[in-house]
């Protein structure tokens, strides 16, 4: 079901569109290394099989696609040797598909280094984490990097549609008479699918294609079974020579949206981020979201916990006094039951601080002295005696809190004098 060539890449029309500098570069064959950044199931490695496809046609070329989830140092280092051959002997040019590079080390990824460098190797990786964070600098310099994005729910029904042709399943909207295209033998069910079910899965799946095809395949498997079960008259044998996947057969199979989180990666800072925003924003049905997005996707509760006490302080502060204790309290309450009782625990903490005045006039005040120690200049001024504690007879003799004067108690001698 992978599309062979860049016309069949739907939903990637800013980065592979026609007259696009890529797409230029693509169809000329002068493919330079690239980085491939973009979340699951938007196309990475259908691009890189439509390179591969593309490659074999042009014996200049070879191409080779290795995976960093099983691929070690000596496979690079072997796979290199090949490389450094093919050019020495073939002056063929080696382009090396490296799946998941994110999950390299730092060692793999100098391996390949010298060899991007110096032309050997034509470098295409594809990643779902943020390259800034994941792959060397030095590597990274030496690359474009193309952002892919998460796919349109327009795209995904294109996809949806293309993968129902080419299995031999009819959408009923399309073919009213559904039971004349289905099934290459007169023994075999007519598979057929509503509309309904196909946008469901567009919307269900959040841009991730391999999802969706995924679900597509389990609603199949799942009323093909059911049709295979005895039957128990011949109406009801006639009856399922005729299989209608429904919209509730596609939302039995995925169960619940597919939801784009990752605990260790980008996605992790940028939901925080967006929580903290919109809580300082006084927007807490979207404030909400954010949380629910986060533990629905597997967030520790209580990191969320501390970024709520930290924002209340910071955010909140002296506005209202008592955000911080309702912080905190949100945090122990998070420590004692954990999930899922405590998210109703978090939600109302969000609500308070969402709701509640803000101010960040300790943050700035403190942020202020904080860069007068740092950026101070020669030795920093000692403690002046007044201020200083004395607890022995030698300290007070040499001036230590000499004429200090306690405002509490100089203010009842007023009052009572």
């Amino acid at each position: 079901m992978r599309p062979s060539v860049l016309e069949a890449l739907v939903g990637q029309h800013k980065a592979l569109g026609e007259n696009t500098l890529l797409r230029t570069l693509l169809e000329s064959h002068e493919i330079p290394s690239l980085i491939l950044w973009g979340p699951p199931g938007c196309g990475k490695t259908s691009l890189a099989h439509i390179l591969a496809q593309n490659s074999k046609k042009h014996n200049s070329t070879r191409f080779v696609s290795l995976s960093a989830i099983n691929a070690n140092t000596n496979n690079i280092r072997e796979m290199i040797k090949q490389a450094q051959n093919e050019r020495r002997h073939f002056k063929r040019k080696t382009i090396v598909f490296f799946d998941e590079i994110h999950r390299f080390n730092k060692l793999q990824q100098d391996t390949f280094l010298p060899h991007v460098e110096c032309g050997t190797l034509t470098l295409i990786g594809a990643t779902t984490e943020n390259p800034s964070f994941q792959i060397n600098a030095a590597l990274l310099s030496r690359c474009r990097v193309i952002v892919l994005e998460k796919l349109s729910v327009e795209a995904m029904e294109s996809i949806l549609l293309r993968a129902a042709s080419s299995l031999g399943i009819s959408v009923l909207a399309q073919d009213k008479e559904a039971g004349s295209v289905g099934g290459s033998k007169e023994s075999d069910p007519c598979i057929c699918i509503e509309p309904e079910a196909i946008r469901t899965i567009a919307y269900l799946c959040d841009g991730d294609a391999r999802t969706a095809l995924n679900g597509l395949h389990l609603a199949i498997q799942g009323k093909l079974a059911v049709a295979k079960k005895p039957q128990c008259d011949k109406q009801q044998n006639t009856l399922s020579k005729r299989i209608v996947i429904q919209e509730v057969d596609i939302k039995e199979g995925l169960q619940r949206s597919h939801i784009l989180y990752d605990r260790a990666g980008e996605e992790h800072y940028n939901c925080i981020s967006a929580l903290h925003k919109t809580m300082r924003a006084s927007d807490e049905s979207t404030a909400l979201y954010w949380l629910a997005r986060m533990l629905e996707g597997g967030e520790d509760p209580l990191y969320v916990a501390r970024r709520l006490v930290r924002f209340a302080s910071e955010d909140v502060g002296l506005a209202d006094p008592l955000a911080l204790t309702q912080a905190v309290s949100a945090f122990q309450g998070c420590h004692l039951i954990g999930m899922p009782e405590c998210e109703v625990i978090l939600a109302q903490c969000v609500m308070y601080l969402a709701r509640a005045p803000k101010s960040v006039e300790v943050c700035v005040a403190y942020g202020a002295v904080k860069d007068s120690v740092r950026n101070h200049k020669g030795p920093l001024p000692c403690v002046p005696l007044h201020l200083r504690n004395a607890p022995t007879k030698l300290m007070k003799d040499l001036g230590y809190g000499k004429g200090y004067i306690h405002p509490g108690f100089s203010k009842q001698e007023e009052e009572h004098g």
